[in-house]
């Protein structure tokens, strides 16, 4: 059996149409542009599948195969009424850019605003795959926001309460920290309470974090400007190349919470978009 995936764009949208009709004949599926499909009316992207497979091309089918078995699994668990006292350990959080309701309807989901154009989604995790938590969900546990917001992050605590930190100095200045647990919930670390006295020794009272992609997190030091810019270009790339995208902005983080920047360091004066406690 061919186990690549072809390259170019819209070949790829053809082939995981075609595997995606094997797999559920019953549904109607269409082709929507270069990387997208209409399965049964509605949207669904493969951005992020494609760059997924252009990362480890010789097991191309097989991504796209699990990638569609973990959809429609999750598909059928968004469906189902989860009792919130199973819900309730599942509940994580998840950073993802505005863009994200180009393919959720925004008034159906449960969120909160943050900053750099990105919002923090409220998810089960369920074994193999994540779901949304919807708002007819969260009203049906008789929660609000704030309460999923708070089981969200002290969950993110206990998924993985000792965190492996390597600690980068390069010779000509600057430090780094990066956190690779490669769980889902990397970037999501951003939210911990305790990241600011975590990092704060080794990075100084104020500090970027970069988090380009959903599995991708980087702490550095303001200083010097060379060394964060010569970071940044990394980053561009990575925010360019990886799956599941979230934003090439640096936050800043502060004892008294995280802030966005409108512009990267060397771009222009920088300015803070808002706070939010972390």
């Amino acid at each position: 059996m061919m186990s690549h995936m072809p390259r170019e764009p819209e070949a790829f949208c053809e082939q995981v149409a075609h595997l995606f009709r094997r797999m559920c004949p019953d549904r109607d599926i269409d082709m929507d542009g270069v990387l997208g499909l209409i399965v049964d009316g509605r949207h669904l992207g493969l951005e992020n599948l494609y760059r997924m497979v252009l990362g480890n091309p010789d097991r191309g089918v097989e991504i796209v195969e699990e990638y569609l078995d973990h959809l429609v699994e999750g598909e059928e668990a968004s469906g189902a009424a989860l009792p919130f006292e199973l819900a309730k350990a599942r509940i994580m959080p998840r950073i993802q850019p505005l863009s994200i309701f180009e393919y959720l309807e925004e008034q159906q989901v449960a969120y909160s605003p943050f900053v750099n154009d990105t919002v923090i989604l409220y998810v089960l995790d369920l074994p193999h795959v994540t779901v949304s938590i919807s708002v007819e969900q969260m009203m049906g546990w008789k929660l609000e926001v704030e309460d999923l917001d708070q089981l969200a992050r002290k969950n993110l605590v206990e998924y993985q309460p000792e965190l492996k930190l390597r600690l980068i100095e390069p010779e000509s200045g600057g430090r780094a920290i990066i956190l690779a647990e490669q769980d889902g919930y990397d970037a999501s670390r951003l939210l911990l309470k305790n990241l600011y006295a975590r990092l704060a020794p080794q990075l100084g009272n104020q500090f970027y974090v970069a988090t380009p992609a959903r599995d991708s997190f980087l702490a550095l030091s303001l200083e010097p400007g060379t060394f964060v810019d010569r970071i940044h270009d990394r980053i561009a790339k990575d925010f360019h190349r990886m799956p599941y995208p979230i934003t090439d902005k640096y936050y800043i983080v502060t004892l008294d919470g995280i802030a966005g920047t409108e512009e990267m360091p060397g771009e222009g004066e920088q300015e803070e978009e808002g706070e939010e406690a972390a």
